[in-house]
């Protein structure tokens, strides 16, 4: 029997058009659904946004930028800082002054179940009466528990540091004020409060947060500096800043800060130390370090010698316990540096255009580059300066004299070599 195929087709079409006019209802209504969840959580993430945002700006009263904090990886969540007024910024108050923020997501990974501190920013102006303090022969350059990382200069023509926790930059204003006082720089740091896993990346802070703590410090330091009349700006920071180096390392290899020792060759003398911590010379730093580290072989070999066992010294038991630390502060900080001083003695203020010994064994040199106070320190530890002065005098010597040949200064003041005799 022939079939009457138009009938047919039509009835077909039919049934195909409402079949598809249900399912083109179906999924109209399943896109209206996702169109509104769509809107509520979006509108949940902006206020969330715009929450956080005010939280910051009322913590660190608008000097840091709070869209480059929310881009941080522990930033997550609600925003919250502490209300008391240690934990905010009020620049009629005074300086140096920080702010501190808490996130949700950051209390979610240390399982604290409330908001839990992830960021600071701290903000300065120099001249300061806060002292710098070099170390103490009773404290450790190596940490005994994780790696040490020295920190790098930032570079990108800015006097700035990075450190395993943030970023610091100093910025000159000849022209500003802060509270009525004329200032001649200004600084800030911003740092992530105890980096740790999932927001550290083999134990370093990640590519993508030193380069926004970078940021953050630079745009803070330009704010400040719009709010105190200074001139001056910071350029944009470098990008793709590199992870920091674990140290110690052989001296044998030193090509920074402590390459001075490496080229001298002291390290191939056995009662010396065999590693340095360093870190790349950047000589627009108002500091930099030399780190020089006995590895716990040369330390104890030294210890077992005659020489200890005369002076019944105890045995170094942990990397680093014995170790020489140099340091040089340029410009204002150099003229607030204290030698801390044991049992409640005041400390002894290291004067610009002198040289001496603190109390215990810290000496320090001077000297001026382009018309600014240098301060050249050196701390040894307990039980290793005992052994050692004679030798440690010619380092000393030969850390400030590459220091400041390197960096053209004059009017070099050395500690006499008496300061460096026992008693």
């Amino acid at each position: 029997m022939a079939l009457n195929l138009p009938p047919l087709l039509h009835a077909v079409d039919e049934v195909e058009r409402a079949v598809t006019g249900n399912v083109r209802r179906s999924v109209n209504v399943l896109l209206c659904l996702v169109a509104v969840a769509t809107i509520g959580w979006s509108g949940t993430l902006l206020w969330q946004n715009w929450k956080g945002r005010q939280q910051i700006d009322e913590a660190c009263a608008g000097l840091v930028p709070a869209g480059r904090v929310l881009a941080l990886s522990p930033a997550g969540g609600t925003i919250s800082h502490r209300t008391a007024d240690k934990w905010t910024i009020e620049l009629d108050a005074g300086l140096p002054q920080y702010c501190e923020l808490l996130s949700t997501e950051a209390g979610a990974e240390y399982r604290t179940g409330e908001p839990w501190s992830f960021f600071k920013g701290v903000v300065g102006v120099l001249p300061s009466n806060e002292p710098v303090i070099p170390e103490t022969p009773g404290d450790n350059l190596v940490d005994r528990r994780n790696p040490t990382y020295p920190y790098e200069p930032l570079g990108g023509g800015i006097s700035g540091t990075v450190t395993a926790s943030g970023v610091s930059v100093d910025l000159p204003c000849a022209r500003g004020m802060s509270n009525g006082q004329p200032i001649t720089a200004l600084w800030a740091w911003a740092s992530l409060k105890d980096p740790g896993p999932p927001f550290t990346d083999n134990g370093q802070l990640t590519s993508h947060d030193r380069d926004t703590l970078a940021e953050i410090a630079v745009i803070t330091a330009n704010n400040l500096a719009e709010r105190l009349g200074c001139a001056e700006r910071l350029p944009d920071p470098p990008e793709d800043i590199p992870a920091l180096t674990p140290g110690p390392t052989p001296a044998a290899g030193a090509d920074g800060t402590c390459a001075w020792y490496r080229k001298a060759g002291f390290a191939r003398h056995k009662q010396l130390p065999d590693q340095v911590l360093e870190s790349r010379i950047d000589d627009k730093l108002w500091f930099e370090r030399c780190g020089l580290v006995l590895s716990s072989i040369r330390a104890n070999g030294l210890w077992r010698s005659d020489a200890a066992e005369l002076d019944d010294l105890s045995r170094p038991s942990d990397p680093g316990d014995w170790f020489v630390s140099l340091h040089t502060y340029s410009g204002e900080r150099a003229k607030r540096v204290h030698l801390k001083a044991t049992h409640g003695e005041p400390p002894v203020v290291a004067e610009p255009g002198k040289a001496g010994r603190g109390e215990t064994s810290v000496w320090w040199a001077s000297s001026r580059c382009e018309g600014k106070p240098q301060i050249h320190t050196m701390t040894v530890a307990y039980g290793y300066d005992k052994l050692m002065r004679s030798a440690l005098e010619k380092v000393f010597r030969a850390y400030v004299t590459d220091v400041v040949a390197r960096r053209g200064c004059t009017d070099t003041a050395f500690p006499t070599s008496s300061t460096f005799r026992p008693g």
